[in-house]
């Protein structure tokens, strides 16, 4: 994984603009997503727990390990379902979600919610569109 600059603001602090990249993920300008994959779930977990320490999420709940984080993956194979329902670990401002298909067990998608854009809680609960920042 890349690594920032000495001097850049983390994440939290300066979050990522619309249409703008920043250390393989993307941003939209309300949320940024990136992709972990590691030799197994368990290093893509730290990958993901460095990431969000250093990007200044280190007070944020989190699962102790990779064992606990696998917990949170929901149980159903239905597609539909998991188009509704977040299949993974969530609490605001971070989504720590595992792929839909169930072969690929060592990869992790990290969405991280800029808790600064209008509307934030309801964009993060699934409550309103997260394409427009109004």
């Amino acid at each position: 994984m890349p690594r920032k600059l000495c001097c850049s603001m983390p994440l939290r602090e300066t979050f990522p603009p619309a249409g703008s990249k920043y250390l393989d993920g993307q941003s939209d300008g309300i949320v940024y997503r990136t992709v972990f994959s590691g030799s197994n779930l368990v290093q893509t977990y730290e990958m993901v727990r460095q990431f969000l320490a250093e990007e200044g999420y280190a007070e944020i709940p989190l699962p102790k390990d990779a064992e606990e984080l696998k917990l949170f993956r929901l149980p159903t194979r239905n597609k539909q379902i998991l188009m509704f329902e977040d299949n993974g670990y969530v609490h605001n401002p971070i989504k720590i979600l595992f792929s839909s298909d169930r072969r690929i067990k060592r990869t992790l998608t990290l969405e991280i919610f800029n808790e600064q854009a209008p509307n934030h809680l309801l964009r993060f609960h699934k409550r309103m569109e997260n394409s427009s920042p109004d």
